[in-house]
């Protein structure tokens, strides 16, 4: 059984990674959305891989369907075109994304050369949303609710965004 599971994890690694791949390289924005949301996915199956499930379905439920959601139709709306995209072909974007390529590859080299302490686990939890929810509505209410706030303040931004300026 260790076989499949580990069969598993690079299917969904290989899908979330070519999926985000796909995303990068698209040129147009409903596309590239959907590829991201292909990602989101693959992510909630690796979530799901790890007993997680909770986090599986909130990635599903929020990532992949209400931000999705909200970032296609905030594309449409706007509609950007071509001119609101800029060129990535240019010489300073190829420079940049090679700056960062080569910073990351140099923090992977420097993390497989330090040793990784082992850790005990954590333990066992009954029940996973129980604790979540009663945590997020008693100690988090606060932020909660301006996370809340900060959302409809974002939807309202992009509805006026979009509308067209009628004069009276």
């Amino acid at each position: 059984m260790n076989g499949f599971y580990e069969f598993q994890f690079y299917l969904f690694s290989l899908l979330a990674i070519a999926s985000a791949l796909l995303f990068v390289t698209r040129k147009n924005p409903v596309p590239a959305a959907l590829w991201l949301v292909n990602v989101m996915f693959a992510l909630a199956g690796l979530y799901v891989m790890l007993d997680a499930p909770f986090v599986g379905v909130i990635q599903v439920l929020v990532y992949a369907g209400a931000i999705m959601v909200v970032f296609v139709f905030v594309v449409m709306l706007l509609n950007l075109g071509r001119s609101g995209i800029s060129d990535i072909r240019s010489l300073g974007s190829r420079l940049g994304a090679g700056a960062v390529g080569l910073a990351l590859l140099a923090n992977l080299l420097v993390v497989q050369r330090q040793k990784i302490p082992r850790v005990a686990l954590a333990p066992e939890i009954d029940n996973v949303v129980e604790n979540v929810a009663a945590s997020l509505f008693t100690d988090y209410l606060v932020a909660f609710e301006l996370t809340s706030l900060v959302l409809l303040v974002a939807v309202v931004g992009a509805v006026l965004l979009a509308k067209k300026r009628v004069r009276l």
